[in-house]
Parts: C-alpha cells; structure tokens; sequence
C-alpha cells in the first residue's frame, strides 16, 4: 500500500459543490482506505484534497478538477 491523494480545486464552483465532489469521490474510495479529507483556500480558489490509501502497483495520479 502507499498513499495517494486526490485535488478538487476551482475558483468557479461554489464551496458546496466542490466538497459535493469531493465527498462522491471519498465515498468511492470507502472508509478502509480514506486517510483524511483536508481543504484550504488559496488565491480566492477552493481546494479539498482527499488522502487515501491505493495499492502499490498502481502509479500516482495527479489529476486536478
């Protein structure tokens, strides 16, 4: 196992669609993998990322939405 981590960032949508997003993407994740869900604000943009645990073989991602 390592962790990985997911981006959700946007100056567009609103807060509660951006933690929308990145809820739907926790959710499929599930509870025995999810480390943590964290956010900030940067620049007058939103930013959620979500830390996970992924399997080994798999290659980081590093997608931004």
């Amino acid at each position: 196992m390592r962790v990985a981590f997911r981006v959700f960032r946007s100056a567009w949508t609103s807060w509660e669609s951006l933690f929308g997003q990145a809820a739907r993407f926790a959710t499929d994740v599930g509870r025995d993998r999810l480390i943590s869900i964290s956010h900030s604000e940067d620049k007058d943009e939103g930013v959620v990322t979500i830390w996970y645990w992924a399997n080994a073989e798999r290659r980081p991602t590093r997608r931004h939405e």
